[in-house]
């Protein structure tokens, strides 16, 4: 059975709780903005990680017959370059979103530009098809395991 204080919604106690002020969502945005800054001016950029490569030739000279630990170590290291990569785009993604859902939270998701709105659910979707991607390799990889 359902208390008699959560029908019909929350009761007043635990939405006071849940009450956000005005000054609390502005000094969060604020933090989120400045990692974003942070983050962008990182090693741990998207850009700045996907162009950290190597070549097979680096690591032998070009005949896996030869040195064929060489062909497992580069393959491995894209598998995890690329990786990296992705996880790296993933979190940009989502503190770029959750500075979005900041400003929605304090003014309101409707009262929200449209093309913020736009970007927030763009976000949304880039990071379901990073994920499924990622998932699809692994299965690919694993075998679906």
């Amino acid at each position: 059975m359902i208390p008699d204080d959560m029908v019909g919604g929350a009761s007043p106690a635990r939405a006071a709780d849940l009450e956000a002020s005005s000054e609390a969502l502005s000094t969060f945005q604020k933090r989120v903005n400045a990692l974003l800054a942070d983050f962008e001016a990182s090693a741990g950029n998207p850009t700045k990680v996907g162009a950290q490569t190597i070549s097979a030739s680096s690591l032998n000279s070009g005949s896996s017959s030869a040195f064929p630990e060489a062909h497992g170590l580069y393959a491995q290291y894209n598998r995890v370059h690329e990786r990296l990569t992705s996880l790296s785009k993933l979190l940009n993604l989502q503190i770029e979103a959750i500075g979005i859902a900041v400003q929605g939270a304090q003014r309101g998701f409707v009262n929200l530009e449209e093309e913020q709105r736009r970007r927030y659910w763009s976000i949304q979707t880039q990071i379901k098809r990073i994920q499924s991607e990622g998932q699809e390799t692994n299965d690919a990889r694993t075998g679906g395991f």
